[in-house]
């Protein structure tokens, strides 16, 4: 990434890329927070309505983990438009496409009103949900790294996981607060309120992406890779040197499972084995949302200090270990002691690997791939980590006779397959480029006779 840029203060435009940037990643975990809580305490009963519980909770989570399948799809097709047309063009889309479909939820008529038609909408709309979001994380990440001041890169990649938390804050506050009104009026309209807002918060991302600008780092790539007449080709050169686009999904494991674990199969743990009230665990969880606010710029200038790597492994570790003493909290049926176990299990571990992780993908990928590379290892880790995690947890512990203990097996297992690739990846952090820009050079050397000077560690 380019090291003209100073270690001092913002510029406007520094601050306008950043805001813009992390109001889509507020409305992608908005939406997906938001879905997830749904599906944890409403959407068993809505859309699912059976006589069997656990059967409802899975047909819910079900429909949770299938719009994490659309979003490789979405992480492609954005990552190319990113690439080749710009960040600010795939940015754009992505909200626009956040707020419809999951406003178009909150519209959808309860299962016994227009039967089967309600599950499939509900599908429907989640799968354009996965499709749209897909796209979000790469072209914000990179927005927001590149034109980050050189040695602060992993603080204010962090900033995107701010716009997480502040995502945690509403969706939960929301949820939590229409939920102490009559559980009638809930389920049948209170829940439906903040689904509907999403379309203000598109608004508001449209509005502060429309002055968005190109990084040098993209403009600077596409210029050398017009002068010598060079296409670019976002999913070949991501895959050209393989090692970083598989490691990036392997790294993005933990951190993917990581909420989903102790927030939303959290939540249908005490809703349906202990008998908590949602509002409880919706209201923890507005808790987790506010430390995230703050802890997530810490880890992210923590590792601009001692290094991405070292921090996103100590969150793996710490993740895999605090597990466990999480859910004992949750058996306790205290409420002081079930929220801090969702601090312990989440705001600790959690947020230490989403606060770096985004930036710790930008820097494995040069510019020319690098919108396509972050989303396809952001994304993948999603689909296969946090998509299935609720789902994978509720038959874990239903297998089990409605023991815990699978379910902290399997975290444990993905944090060390996290840490492994974490551990093994290649990471730019000083700015220069991984790999030579391809055909750059011959191309140069065919038209004028000499090498382009195209650096490359």
């Amino acid at each position: 990434m380019s090291q003209a840029r100073s270690g001092g203060g913002l510029s406007l435009k520094q601050r306008r890329m950043i805001a813009g940037g992390s109001i889509g990643t507020l409305m992608e975990y908005y939406d997906y927070y938001l879905y997830g809580l749904a599906s944890a305490a409403v959407f068993p009963t809505v859309f699912f309505p059976q006589d069997d519980k656990v059967v409802a909770q899975l047909a819910s989570f079900a429909t949770f983990a299938v719009g994490f399948f659309l979003r490789p799809v979405g992480g492609i097709v954005f990552g190319y438009i990113g690439d080749r047309m710009g960040r600010k063009t795939t940015l754009m889309i992505t909200v626009i496409g956040m707020g419809l479909a999951t406003a178009a939820i909150g519209l959808i008529p309860p299962e016994k009103s227009i039967g089967l038609a309600a599950p499939i909408l509900l599908l429907f709309f989640r799968m354009c949900q996965g499709f749209f979001v897909g796209g979000e994380m790469g072209g914000a990440a990179t927005m927001v790294v590149e034109h980050a001041p050189a040695g602060k890169h992993g603080l204010y990649g962090a900033f995107l996981i701010t716009g997480a938390g502040v995502a945690n804050v509403v969706s939960a506050g929301l949820m939590a607060g229409l939920g102490l009104g009559p559980s009638s009026w809930f389920m049948t309209w209170g829940w439906r309120i903040p689904f509907l807002l999403a379309l203000v918060l598109a608004v508001i991302a449209i509005l502060l992406r429309r002055k968005l600008e190109e990084s040098a780092d993209f403009v600077e790539t596409r210029a050398v890779q017009t002068q010598a007449g060079v296409k670019n080709r976002p999913l070949i050169e991501t895959f050209r040197h393989p090692k970083n686009a598989i490691l990036g999904i392997l790294i993005g494991l933990p951190q993917s499972i990581a909420g989903y674990v102790v927030l939303t199969f959290g939540i249908a743990y005490l809703v349906n084995s202990k008998n908590i009230p949602a509002w409880e665990g919706f209201a923890g969880t507005v808790i987790v949302g506010v430390l995230q606010v703050f802890v997530a710029p810490a880890y992210g200038a923590l590792s601009d200090r001692i290094g991405r790597r070292t921090v996103y492994i100590g969150g793996c570790v710490a993740f895999a270990l605090l597990v466990w003493p999480a859910f004992l909290l949750f058996g306790t049926g205290n409420l002081l002691l079930i929220w801090l176990g969702m601090v312990m299990g989440f705001v600790i571990p959690g947020v230490a690997m989403q606060g770096t992780l985004q930036t710790m993908l930008v820097e494995m990928f040069d510019p020319e791939a690098r919108t396509t590379g972050v989303n396809i290892g952001y994304q993948i880790s999603n689909t296969l980590g946090g998509g299935l995690a609720p789902f994978i947890c509720t038959a874990l512990f239903a297998a089990a006779s409605r023991q815990i203990w699978p379910v902290v097996v399997y975290s444990a297992v993905i944090c060390a397959i996290g840490a492994i690739a974490t551990a093994s990846a290649s990471i730019s952090t000083n700015g220069e480029r991984l790999h030579k820009l391809a055909g750059v050079q011959d191309a140069a050397a065919a038209t004028t006779g000499t090498t382009a000077n195209v650096p490359a560690n």
